[in-house]
């Protein structure tokens, strides 16, 4: 009886969270191939002190470059959503580090807040993302410490279909064409046809443009863009664990084409989570002063929704998810 009660101390040690002191955390540039570099935010744990920083319009209680602190440590990268930046979800990052992940994050390229000139080539964001993990595995100071076994990703809207395919799948943007001639008053459609882009576009589009990153083992997909361009055929090599998310009240991305989609064709179900009075935007959080005021249509929740208490769960259950499927 001793000798299993010793053993049972053991394997909760092994198992236990390990939660860190405090959150470092740092901005980078890494290559981008032959274009201009990327640039990464990198949430990390760290044992010193952490203090009041901005970021952009908001402020986050980080200890910027600070040492790492930790071994074989996880890694979960980060892709946002269309028109945005890597510090979209940056709550969610600091959640991450502080319960020992790393967390990394990427601006990506042409489908920013101040550059979406390649918004409907989706899969340069792939190869992005895979650049991003080469980086963390590879250039990053910190590499050595890291689990190159316990990868994961997350993504949000245009990002919800990056990790999507990172993790296996294919979409056939042939199908926005079809979608529009169906729906040209969903909010897709109604914005390509107002920046004069032909609904046909993906038409010539060949799936060999699609890449994957087999370093990746877990993903969380919150309101994936484009999951009615996804098909059984097109999820049969997304094998790895999947936390899919759909806000009830999405107006952006109107049930059932998109999540629902996503959550039928997945060849494995995934674990899924319906918001109710949430809306597309609500997987952000809460939005800095000049944000509220400059961009109602992201930072305003429908009548009796908390999006800060939302975060909290929501970012627990991230955690939890990527803490169990990272084994």
């Amino acid at each position: 009886m001793r000798l299993a009660a010793v053993l049972a101390t053991v394997i909760a040690l092994v198992t236990a969270p390990v939660f860190a002191a405090s959150v470092g955390f740092e901005e980078v540039k890494i290559p981008n191939g032959d274009e201009l570099p990327l640039t990464v935010g990198i949430w990390y744990p760290t044992d010193a002190p952490a203090t009041q920083h901005a970021l952009g319009d908001i402020s986050q209680v980080v200890a910027p470059d600070a040492p790492l602190a930790g071994y074989d440590l996880p890694l979960v990268v980060m892709s946002h959503g269309g028109g945005g930046s890597y510090s979209g979800h940056n709550d969610t990052a600091l959640a991450l580090a502080q319960a020992g992940f790393v967390a990394a994050a990427v601006s990506h390229a042409g489908d920013t807040f101040d550059d979406q000139s390649r918004v409907l080539q989706p899969w340069l964001r792939v190869v992005q993302l895979r650049r991003l993990v080469d980086y963390m595995l590879g250039a990053w100071p910190g590499h050595a410490r890291l689990d190159a076994q316990r990868i994961g990703a997350f993504g949000f809207s245009n990002g919800g279909l990056t990790v999507l395919v990172a993790a296996g799948g294919v979409p056939d943007l042939a199908a926005i064409g079809p979608y529009c001639e169906a729906h040209p008053e969903h909010d897709l459609c109604a914005a390509l046809k107002h920046a004069g882009v032909d609904v046909h576009v993906g038409s010539d589009v060949p799936a060999s443009v699609w890449t994957h990153d087999p370093r990746i083992k877990a993903v969380v997909v919150a309101a994936p863009a484009f999951g009615f361009a996804f098909s059984r055929a097109g999820l049969n090599g997304v094998h790895v664990p999947v936390q899919l998310w759909r806000a009830a009240q999405d107006r952006h991305q109107p049930d059932p084409y998109y999540e629902e989609v996503v959550r039928a064709d997945l060849p494995r179900p995934p674990e899924y989570h319906v918001v109710e009075n949430a809306g597309h935007y609500d997987f952000l959080p809460a939005c800095g002063a000049s944000m509220a005021r400059n961009r109602p249509d992201i930072c305003t929740s429908l009548p009796g929704f908390g999006r800060a208490a939302f975060h909290e769960q929501f970012n627990a259950e991230v955690v939890r998810f990527f803490r169990t499927t990272l084994r």
